[in-house]
This record gives C-alpha cells, sequence and structure tokens, in this order.
C-alpha cells in the first residue's frame, strides 16, 4: 500500500518489542543483535515495561527513547526495515524537535554509512542490497509528506541521494526516478492550487456598492435565486471542488507544524516565505466565510417573508450535510445562523418552524466537550468503515475542533520526560488522530459539480461583521437604547469607512 493510504491507527501497528535492535526466534525468544544494549524488564500496571539500549516499551509498544535511537530506528538495513506505523509516526512528529532537512540528512547518512566495510568492492554490493529499503523509505515520506520538499535542501539531499543509488542499483535509481517525478507532479498541482484560491480569495473581496445599503439589496443575487434545492446545495457544499479539494490539500504535517519548531531559515527569501500551515489556515478561512455567507443570505433581504424562507432553506441544508456527514459545513451553517444580527431578528424567526434547527443545535453542543458531535462523529466513522457507497463513506469532521483536540494534545503531554527521552506514547497519540484525517481526506467525492452554484458560494461577496450588525438593525429596528446606540456608531464608522476609501 502507498504510504498516502493510512488505514490503520498507529498504535495498532505500533513496532514489535524490541524492534531494529532484536528479532523474534522461533521460540519466542529474542535474540539479541546489539549485545552491548542493556535490558531491563519490570511490571507496570497490568503490562512489562522494558528498556532495550535507549528505547523503552510497555506492552510491545514503544514508549520513549533518546532522539538518537529514534532516528536509527527509522534507518532501513539489509536485513530490517521499519514498521509503517512508526514511519509515518516519526516522521509526522520528529518536526517538533528537528527539522524535516536535518532529518533526512542524518537517515541517509547513517544509510550509506552502515554499509562501509572499507572495501570498496563489498561497499557496492552491500549498498545494492539495502538502497531498495531507502527507496522505500524516502517514496513513504516524499508521498506523504510531500510539502517537506518544497524545502530546497530537502529536494538537495534527493538529488544527491539519487545520484548515489545509480551507482549501485540501477532498479533503484529508476524507482528514485519515478518518485521524484511524482513528487514534483504534487508540488506543481499544489502550487496551482494556491494561485486558485488566491484568486478566488481577490475576486470575493471585490465589494460592489450593493452591499451597502438595503436600498440596493435587490440588485444582489441571493442564494434562492441561484439553488434552492437543499440536496444540491449540500453536495455542493461537501464536493471536491471546495471542502474535499480543500482538504485534499492539507498536508498532515500541517497539524503539527503549527506548534513546531521555528525554521531559522523561515526569516530568508525563497521556500521559507511560504507559511508551512497555509492549507490549513484556507480550509479554516472557508469555514469562517460560509459562516458569514449563511448569516449575509438571511440579513440582507428587505421583506421578513423571504428572510425567514432562506433561514429555513439553510436548516434544510443543515440537516442535509448531517446526513451526509459533512459536520464541517453543518458546524459553519449554525454559527452563521447563530450570530447576533440574525438571532436577534426575532419576528423574522416566530415565522420559521425551528424543531429540526434545535435538534442540529443540540448534536453540535458545545457542552461535555462536544459529547454529542463526537457521538455522531463516531457513527459516521463506524458507517464510513463498512460503507459500499461512495456517498456512505463520506467523513467531513468539525475541524476548527480537530485542531483543537491536537492542539490540546500536545500543551497537555510533554514531549520529553525528565530522563531526556522523547514522549513516544505522545508522538503515538498525535499519529493517531491525524491519520483519522488521512482516511476521511482520500475519499473521493461522488457528487456531480454545479459550476453555477460552486462559484456562487466562493465568490459571491460577504458583509462584514460591522456591515451584518447595520443590516440587521434595518431589518428590525432596534428595540433598545443600547441596540440605537449601537447602530448609530455603525452608520458613522461605515460611513468614515466609505468616505475615506
Amino acid at each position: 500500500q502507498k504510504s498516502s493510504q493510512w488505514p490503520h491507527s498507529p498504535r495498532q501497528h505500533s513496532t514489535s518489542c524490541p524492534g531494529r535492535a532484536h528479532r523474534h526466534s522461533s521460540n519466542g525468544e529474542h535474540s539479541c543483535r546489539n549485545n552491548a544494549a542493556s535490558v531491563k524488564s519490570r511490571l507496570y500496571g497490568q503490562g512489562i515495561t522494558a528498556s532495550y539500549g535507549e528505547m523503552c516499551y510497555h506492552d510491545n509498544s514503544l514508549v520513549s527513547a533518546s532522539l538518537e535511537a529514534l532516528i536509527q530506528h527509522l534507518v532501513p538495513t539489509v536485513d530490517y526495515y521499519p514498521d509503517r506505523s512508526y514511519v509515518f509516526t516519526f516522521l509526522l512528529s520528529s518536526r517538533l524537535f528537528l527539522h524535516p532537512y536535518e532529518l533526512m540528512t542524518r537517515v541517509c547518512h547513517l544509510c550509506v554509512e552502515q554499509q562501509r566495510s572499507g572495501d570498496a568492492l563489498l561497499d557496492k554490493i552491500r549498498f545494492r542490497e539495502v538502497a531498495p529499503k531507502l527507496v522505500q523509505l524516502l517514496t513513504e515520506w516524499t508521498e506523504t509528506f510531500p510539502y517537506d520538499f518544497r524545502d530546497e535542501r530537502m529536494m538537495r539531499c534527493l538529488k544527491d541521494m539519487t545520484q548515489h543509488v545509480s551507482r549501485g542499483d540501477e532498479y533503484s535509481w529508476r524507482a528514485m526516478q519515478q518518485m521524484t517525478q511524482r513528487l514534483i507532479k504534487r508540488l506543481s498541482a499544489l502550487g496551482q492550487y494556491e494561485e486558485a484560491v488566491a484568486a478566488l480569495n481577490a475576486a470575493a473581496e471585490e465589494r460592489p456598492t450593493s452591499l451597502k445599503n438595503k436600498q440596493a439589496a435587490a440588485q444582489r443575487s441571493d442564494i434562492l435565486s441561484v439553488c434552492d434545492d437543499a440536496f444540491i446545495l449540500a453536495p455542493q457544499l461537501t464536493h471536491i471542488n471546495r471542502e474535499r479539494d480543500r482538504l485534499s490539500f492539507i498536508g498532515p504535517e500541517e497539524f503539527i507544524q503549527t506548534f513546531a519548531l521555528k525554521d531559522p531559515m523561515e526569516n530568508h527569501k525563497g521556500f521559507f516565505r511560504k507559511r508551512k500551515t497555509s492549507n490549513l489556515e484556507a480550509y479554516v478561512s472557508w469555514f469562517n466565510r460560509l459562516s458569514f455567507l449563511v448569516a449575509t443570505e438571511i440579513c440582507m433581504p428587505a421583506k421578513k417573508k423571504q428572510r425567514a424562507r432562506i433561514i429555513e432553506f439553510f436548516i434544510d441544508v443543515a440537516q442535509e450535510c448531517f446526513n451526509i456527514g459533512n459536520f464541517n459545513s453543518l458546524m459553519a451553517i449554525i454559527t452563521g445562523m447563530n450570530m447576533n444580527p440574525v438571532s436577534r431578528l426575532k419576528k423574522t424567526w416566530s415565522k420559521v418552524n425551528t424543531d429540526k434547527f434545535e435538534i442540529l443545535e443540540h448534536q453540535m453542543d458545545p457542552s461535555s466537550n462536544f459529547s454529542n458531535y463526537r457521538t455522531a462523529l463516531r457513527g459516521a466513522t463506524q458507517r464510513s468503515e463498512t460503507a459500499h457507497s461512495s456517498q456512505e463513506k463520506i467523513v467531513i469532521p468539525f475541524f476548527s475542533l480537530l485542531i483543537k483536540d491536537i492542539y490540546f494534545l500536545n500543551e497537555g503531554c510533554a514531549s520529553r520526560l525528565p530522563n531526556g527521552h522523547i514522549n513516544f506514547e505522545k508522538l503515538w497519540e498525535l499519529a493517531k488522530q491525524v491519520s483519522e484525517f488521512l482516511v476521511w481526506r482520500q475519499v473521493v467525492c461522488p457528487f456531480d459539480r454545479d459550476r453555477h452554484v460552486l462559484q456562487y458560494l466562493v465568490t459571491t461577496p460577504i458583509l462584514t461583521e460591522d456591515e451584518l450588525h447595520l443590516a440587521s438593525f434595518e431589518s428590525e429596528g432596534p428595540e433598545n437604547h443600547m441596540e440605537k446606540d449601537s447602530r448609530r456608531s455603525l452608520r458613522s464608522s461605515l460611513l468614515h469607512r466609505e468616505n475615506r476609501s
């Protein structure tokens, strides 16, 4: 399987104790490759903790080790290749301790040096035997974490290793070339995607005067004139050219790089001027845009009947998003409908049957750490695992909460233990959270695209927060002195901005 298709929890694939330094013999005993390694075992709760040199295991799962031991554990040899779950986990979280180019340099150096014996012919034979495994490791790296190679130092190291491999094994050299071509294609697609997002954002920021006052609101199309069917709009919100495509361009490492080591080269020109979490940020921005779009659509119509109709439409869309498994759009719609400019429209809401909306709000209730949502997400995930159709496989989590979970997992657990070892149990848990995202990411969206609807969703101008409040007051006047003061202040402030611009 390709490394980009991550089907299991890392803990389920955890490397068997004691990993590369030991092997299981036929009678179940360990044969130790490193005789100098100190071996200690003790009862720990219901299991056994064992230390082999600088690596500590509990019930056959790696729980802590020195950074040097972890790097060595990643390096393939003629008779050893690291477990795929270990490769993913360490490549993902090693950036908390050293930069990817430092790790790659050390891994490649160790892989070459381990084959040196002093005999040039023997060295060539030994490297030819290990080269396919080195190529396999680099292939997993480039396919699962391709954005690491936007760093020119990584590409330089990859080129050096290709030249080194070419001197020893033609088959591995061809595999390296094919791997590099796939990597360049992926990075080119990323660049095109980022340019497309930038163009869409620029188009959305072109704000016509029709948004500045209610009298001109009739000049603007509303969502119902573009799409009045919730069974069409919800799939478009889920579609590959919107959320799904944005989802597919998020690198798993972006979740970790939000709190990883700062690269000193980031202040320099070149590859490092690009933010290392830009695709994650773009996805969060889409959530915010959808929330403000919902609020704008509700607040803009001059007639109460039309506003109520739009509210009911978005409730139906939210319900269908829930049915599909698109929790991110569901939460964005609920967030938009709960914004103060919308929630204060009491006369409008009085015309709406809110039973379905209250059920949806209950499902996404933040109390007890979103326990209702987490139950629904587990149900959708189980459905996805046993699904026969592409539509049933779709799971799009509430993304901001996923990021928050990973953030608090990082903040709540020490990365290093008092003895200086890296807390690998924490790294397993981080990898488990991110690997679930990778499973969701690889599902292909089965819905047909409606380009007209998609274009409207991503480019139609939306009101700012202040403009929303003012539009709300114009729809339903202030109810008290505080709201009257707020309307007066908003009018003055927005008029001042228009005159300045």
